[in-house]
């Protein structure tokens, strides 16, 4: 007798009718037809069941506070910062809570269960801080949430910039930001890199930099990181986020650039939804579009992972906490469809983002957690083409969302009555 069995499930590595039995909180068996019985049972019915979708990189603290104080009338990211600052005194512990779990709420109903969220440590205040590990602890039971002490203005340049970062590692932030494209200088840029990397060796932590989020190919940060990641022997614990100026710099630096990138073994986080939105923006035509050279970091086995980044916040007014939108929209920018491209880009929501936030017991094989989504479309490549219904959504062996499929009815006269797009649309083998 197991706890749960999710029968007639197709698996994102492409096996069709597999049976997931879980144990308590783990899966106990992976395998075609379970002859046992369940206190639940769930029939996926030849739908994908795939492990939780994972965002490495988000702004939890400014998620659904759009309008406030008013709007980003020029929608680029200089306004969205400035923006941030008028509203950054108004913030109160109370409401950054109360928008934060919200936004869980919507996170779950997706099936988004792990979530990297920057958490803004600029205003001495730290009431972003407190709030943020308030949630964290409220949201443990359903979502795993990593906060990165993130210096929105600038590790030397704001005013007690690097105290206020230290103040929210001792209070018990789990990974150290950066900004160093935003300093004054290059050089400063290069300095904050250099002490930033110093401080998470000296205190064990991970790293994760918001590196050259700007069009400028001069704008080389992500070599610092590269270099100083060696230095403090941190390879495989630090992440680069956005990358943007990757997609501007010529292509002989950027042979001798990715190297060392694999070297250091840097987590690359690109956010396709806003890197697309907010780059360009001093362009005329040709316009550059600004997300980085995804296939080529792929293709030198660097560990490639899609945030969501914002959602309806000061830089971005759109976003539904759905990681597939964020896929469907890497498929189109990086321009990676065919067939083995779309795989990696299902990777990229889902295991290497796993990867890049060091989750154990991620995936979906006997003594892996048991957590999963029952998705309304028939294989990962359907998934990101669709964006379809969350059917069920499992955490620890538990059902913590479920919704019906989306069945269009149709009348029209000598054509079927009911439409599953899910299901009547799939490309035939």
């Amino acid at each position: 007798m197991f706890d749960l069995i999710i029968r007639n499930a197709n698996l994102p590595d492409g096996r069709t009718g597999v049976d997931i039995a879980v144990e308590g909180t783990k899966i106990a068996a992976v395998e075609p037809q379970i002859g046992a019985l369940a206190r639940t049972d769930i029939d996926a019915t030849g739908r994908l069941v795939t492990p939780p979708f994972v965002d490495p990189h988000f702004h939890m603290d400014a998620t659904l506070s759009l309008g406030l104080p008013r709007m980003n009338v020029s929608g680029t990211l200089l306004e969205g910062i400035s923006l941030w600052g008028e509203l950054r005194p108004l913030l109160t512990k109370e409401a950054l809570v109360e928008r934060a779990l919200r936004y869980c709420d919507l996170a779950v109903s997706q099936g988004l269960l792990f979530i990297r969220s920057h958490v803004d440590t600029s205003d001495p205040r730290l009431v972003t801080v407190e709030a943020m590990i308030e949630v964290r602890e409220k949201v443990k039971p359903y979502i795993d949430l990593q906060l990165v002490a993130f210096p929105q203005d600038g590790y030397y340049r704001a005013e007690n910039g690097v105290a206020s970062l230290n103040r929210a590692l001792d209070m018990g932030i789990d990974i150290v930001g950066g900004i160093p494209h935003f300093e004054r200088t290059m050089d400063d840029g290069r300095a904050s890199v250099e002490a930033l990397c110093r401080i998470a060796a000296d205190r064990g932590l991970p790293v994760d930099m918001h590196c050259d989020e700007t069009d400028d190919p001069m704008s080389r940060h992500i070599e610092t990181l590269s270099a100083q990641t060696v230095r403090f022997g941190l390879q495989g614990r630090v992440a680069g986020s956005h990358l943007t100026s990757m997609h501007s710099m010529d292509n002989y630096y950027v042979s001798k650039l990715i190297p060392l990138m694999a070297e250091a073994k840097i987590n690359v986080i690109p956010n396709p939804l806003i890197n697309i939105m907010l780059q360009g923006r001093h362009d005329s035509y040709p316009k550059r579009r600004g997300m980085t050279r995804v296939r080529e970091l792929m293709d030198a086995g660097l560990n490639v992972s899609f945030g969501h980044d914002c959602v309806m916040d000061p830089w971005y007014s759109m976003g539904s906490g759905d990681m597939l939108e964020v896929g469907h929209m890497a498929i189109h920018v990086a321009q990676m469809a065919g067939l083995e491209d779309k795989k990696k880009i299902f990777d990229a929501i889902t295991v290497n983002s796993a990867k890049t936030m060091g989750l154990e017991g991620y995936g979906l094989e006997k003594g892996c957690n048991a957590d999963f989504v029952i998705l309304q479309a028939a294989d990962r490549l359907e998934a990101l083409r669709l964006k379809p219904t969350r059917l069920g959504v499992i955490r620890r062996g538990k059902v913590i969302a479920r919704s019906m499929p989306r069945i269009a009815e149709l009348s029209l006269d000598g054509r079927p009555e009911l439409i599953d797009s899910g299901r009547d649309y799939v490309p035939l083998s």
